[in-house]
């Protein structure tokens, strides 16, 4: 997986100010949905390695859980929102885009209470932190056409 800016491949070990239990979970989860894209493996194996990873206390659990297995057990029905903003198949995605779109439409799409700027604003944080260097700006626009089609009302409003 790539470093982070800071070079550290643990954003946690990264100085800077500290990092809310949900984006730790984001980053987790992203962590994991890249090791499943890379190895198939079971998600149940996954949660446990990552569990007991440094910094795992400092997370949302419950919301770690649910984007690890929802996003697993939805990839499919993610892939098909997914695949109409998108200027390549999937599989040509690097795994750390891959992950992160992944996350970012699944919040988009079952997690409407979170607003659909903090969502899109949190995949972009993860493909800062993970991606390439001009990774997020693809991130920012596949999810921002995600959201006109899962949230019209909301994302109209802006």
């Amino acid at each position: 997986m790539a470093a982070s800016r800071a070079g550290s491949a643990d954003p946690v070990a990264a100085k800077g100010p500290p990092k809310s239990a949900r984006r730790r979970s984001r980053e987790l989860a992203m962590q994991g949905l890249y090791q499943w894209l890379l190895s198939h493996e079971d998600a149940g194996a996954i949660e446990a390695h990552i569990s007991a990873s440094p910094g795992f206390d400092r997370a949302d659990r419950a919301h770690f859980g649910e984007l690890l297995h929802g996003t697993i057990r939805d990839a499919d029905a993610l892939h098909a929102q997914l695949e109409p903003h998108l200027d390549r198949k999937v599989g040509e995605l690097s795994p750390v885009e891959h992950a992160t779109l992944l996350i970012g439409c699944f919040e988009l799409t079952r997690h409407l209470e979170i607003p659909y700027r903090v969502v899109i604003n949190e995949a972009v944080e993860l493909a800062k932190t993970f991606g390439g260097t001009d990774g997020y700006k693809y991130i920012n626009g596949v999810l921002d056409k995600v959201a006109m089609r899962a949230r019209p009302g909301e994302a109209r409003s802006r």
